[in-house]
């Protein structure tokens, strides 16, 4: 289920570049889609081909050929997330950089949009980015002991049969992604690994310039 909330959020975040009002895209207005439709597209099938393998196997071999699938999935969606992050922050700098020569136009409720288009295309990125690296990523993660992930959540710490073995899922990932992005900080779940809390200050930087340059001069053009 996971994995497609992962593709689905993609295709969302394809959605809002097409949504994009002002052109700050990143090189041609269908460039950044047409890309990550490109790479989803394979992904989605070799995905649906890995689940429904893991159904069938029975033998070594089909073991083995999961766990090379898996491992391509894998890499192919950190290149895919990592295009999107890149497309994403050449948007917003192309957008900081018409503000700043004048060139972003009088209209600030477009920009308003195209700021908070930005900020959700951000959460929603690196909410793949967290569910693509901790623990090794979603082939590993149940694999993995405790002692090596990259996050705390607040299920961890509780000793309770009930949820002793509970794994976070690509929601919780999300949730850290939407508070880290509000707070500019930690707020239930804390950052392990030097990885984890690299990630975890890019998001907040990029957010918090989203939100205090480019949202705060929309409101300004408004007033």
């Amino acid at each position: 289920m996971d994995f497609w909330l992962a593709r689905g959020a993609v295709l969302t975040i394809v959605c809002l570049q097409l949504l994009v009002i002002n052109d700050i895209s990143f090189g041609p207005r269908w460039l950044a889609p047409t890309l990550e439709i490109v790479l989803l597209v394979p992904l989605s099938i070799a995905t649906a081909w890995t689940q429904s393998a893991v159904r069938d196997a029975v033998a070594d071999h089909h073991w083995q050929a999961v766990a090379r699938f898996r491992s391509w999935i894998r890499w192919a969606a950190l290149g895919l997330t990592g295009l999107i992050s890149v497309m994403n922050c050449g948007a917003l700098i192309e957008l900081v950089q018409a503000l700043l020569e004048g060139h972003a136009g009088s209209n600030g409720t477009t920009l308003l949009i195209d700021a908070l288009n930005i900020w959700v295309t951000n959460v929603i990125v690196f909410a793949l980015w967290f569910w693509s690296t901790d623990r090794g990523g979603p082939p590993t993660c149940g694999l993995v002991d405790r002692a090596h992930s990259d996050f705390l959540f607040p299920q961890m710490t509780i000793n309770d049969s009930g949820i002793r073995d509970w794994l976070p899922g690509f929601v919780d990932y999300l949730f850290l992604a939407f508070t880290n992005a509000t707070a500019f900080s930690p707020t239930d779940t804390l950052p392990l690994t030097a990885r984890a809390k690299i990630l975890m200050m890019a998001e907040a930087m990029i957010s918090l310039l989203t939100v205090a340059l480019v949202a705060a001069r929309a409101v300004n053009i408004l007033a």
